[in-house]
This record gives C-alpha cells, structure tokens and sequence, in this order.
C-alpha cells in the first residue's frame, strides 16, 4: 500500500469518526429531553442546592438524565446551580434546558389588606422561597424596625398593598428591604406635604386610613368618611370606630379568622389601646393594612361639616351621614331595627 492510499484511509477513517463523535454530541444534547405534554412548566431550585438536588427538582420533567448530565457537565452547570424558579417548555433539549436553568424568572406577587404580618408573612411564602417564620422575624427585628423608623404596633403601615416582582430565591431579608424602599417611594414629598397640613405624619395616615379601609369597601366614599374622622379629631371628639374595636376583640383572643358583623354595647368597655370608644385619638397601629385609595382617600378627604355615620340600609354597602347627634340618632335605629330583622345577633 503506498503512502497516498493510506493518508486517504486515515483520512476517511477520521471524518468517520468525527462524523459517528458528532452524531453522538447532537443526540445527547441537541434532540428533546422532556417528558411533560403541557407547554411549559415552572421548576424550582432552592438556594444552595447541589447539583444532585437539582436534578432531584428536575427528574419528573427530564426523559433521559444520562443525556442532561452529558450536557451538564459540559456546560459546567453541574458545578454552577443556580437558585430560583426556572421555565421549562416542551420538547426542549439538554443544552436548552441548562440554558434555561440560568435564566431566573421574576415571581409576580399581590397582597392585599392583611389585619397582621403573620397574615402578610403567610401570603408572601406562598409565593416565595422564605418561609412564613422567616418573613415574620425579617419584617418585625429591631434592627430592620430601627431603620425604618417603625415600632412593633405601627409595622404593618410599612407595606402597600400592591403587585410586585421578585425573584422567587428573594431572602427573606432582601424582602423586607424592597419593600420599605417601595413604601418610601409611595410616599412622594406632593403625600408628605399633605399629611402635614392634616397635622398628621404618614404612619398616622395609614393608622386613619386603615379605619378607613374598614368602615366602607366603597371606594368612592372614603374620602368623605375620612372627612368625618378628621373632623373628630380636630374637635377632640372620640373616634368611636366599631373597627378598631372588632380589632381589639380579634388582637385580645389572637384569632385574626373570626368574623365579626355587629358590635355590641357589651364591647365597648374593653380596655384595649385600639378601643376608640375608650381611647381618644388614634390606635397605635393600623388596624388593617391599607390600600392605596383609602391612604389617598385621608390626604384628599373630602371637606365637610359631618361628624356622624351609619350604614344606611336603604343602600346596602352606603352610609347616611349627619352632622349632629339628633339627625345620627334616627339613622342609627333605622339601621338598628334593619339588623335586628336580618337576625344578625354578632
């Protein structure tokens, strides 16, 4: 055999080779890999997993591991996890999924009018990695309270309601950091400038507004029961809101589940901070996590001479408002007797 007959043998030799090398690299990690039959699905890898536990994460949705973990290897996402919530669609390859594995996708998160931060806690961990224990002792340790200027009573003020985005891996701390960042944002020197000529500091804003919150689910009615309460407080009169006082029920027994309709004359002497009716002024907390139209509703509430209300049966979800005791008075037993044919005794 001479020499040019064997450079060409060699030479198809290796192109075969290369060629059988290059078959076998495109079959690991360039054909599909999953087993799921729905579009896309979500997977989440917790913080300082190892790869054996990602793949633990990742079994269910992966036909053949032995061709993920050629790819892994060699993409050097084995020595490389990454935490957080990842999506995966269907007939994706190897090396499609380790690149979606590198690509943390935000959590969209709303919250509402929680009564307490074990509640708020409680919808946050739903959604994110830290735990409900964890989000309570990040949003209520002195340091983070000290910073932000808050108390134990008054915390609750210090988260808006509204939709955010966060990574799903978010700590609880991180958290509880952004979302103090976004109530100092809400709070714009145009809101500090009128909670000031209300007298008023922001936190005792939110406190109103959470009454507020309470009274009426009628948006469009808040500013003008707002302006009641403000004029009870210019007036020294009592706030003697039933809210804060189904508040004080609820905090005194620890069930924040209870449902309260009616408040009756019995509860009115309970000795609780929040107990308008015994207490003058304003509860030292919110009662209620405010949102963001009963917050607006205080700074802009409506201007006027009333200083009573009462739900009005006459337009269920409404109240009647009046400017003396007299006029309330009527209203209040119309009200009465329409509770007591409904038959709602709590």
């Amino acid at each position: 055999m001479n020499l040019k007959k064997l450079i060409a043998i060699i030479a198809v030799s290796g192109i075969v080779i290369a060629g059988i090398i290059a078959a076998y690299i495109y079959t690991k990690a360039f054909t599909p890999n999953t087993t799921f039959n729905q579009k896309e699905v979500f997977v989440y890898i917790p913080t300082d997993a190892t790869y054996e536990q990602a793949k633990e994460e990742l079994s269910p949705f992966i036909k053949d591991m032995d061709k993920f973990d050629f790819v892994a290897n060699q993409r050097k996402y084995s020595s490389n996890v990454k935490a957080g919530k990842f999506l995966l669609k269907k007939e994706m390859t190897s090396f499609d999924m380790i690149r979606a594995l590198r690509s943390n996708i935000p959590v969209k998160v709303s919250f509402n009018n929680q009564e307490s931060i074990e509640k708020l806690a409680q919808r946050l961990a739903a959604e994110l990695e830290p735990d409900s224990l964890q989000l309570v002792q990040a949003f209520t340790n002195e340091k983070f309270l000290t910073k932000n200027e808050i108390n134990q009573d008054n915390a609750l003020s210090l988260f808006i309601p509204n939709s955010y985005e966060f990574y799903w891996n978010t700590s609880a701390e991180t958290l509880a950091d952004k979302l103090a960042k976004e109530y100092r944002k809400f709070w714009t020197d145009a809101r500090k400038l009128k909670a000031q000529n209300l007298n008023l500091t922001p936190l005792q804003v939110s406190v109103l507004a959470s009454i507020v919150q309470k009274e009426t689910a009628k948006v469009s009615e808040r500013p003008r029961v707002a302006g009641v309460y403000l004029n009870r407080l210019k007036t020294g009169m009592p706030l003697q809101a039933d809210p804060t006082v189904i508040y004080a029920i609820k905090k005194l027994s620890g069930d924040f589940d209870q449902v309260i309709k009616r408040v009756l004359h019995a509860d009115l002497v309970i000795d609780s901070p929040y107990n308008t009716y015994k207490y003058p002024g304003l509860p030292p907390g919110p009662i209620t996590m405010p949102d963001i139209s009963s917050i607006d509703a205080v700074l802009n509430a409506e201007k006027h001479d009333y200083l009573y209300f009462c739900a009005s049966p006459d337009k269920p979800g409404f109240h009647a408002f009046a400017s003396n005791y007299e006029q309330h008075m009527i209203n209040a037993r119309k009200y009465a007797n329409w509770v007591n044919k409904l038959g709602i005794n709590r």
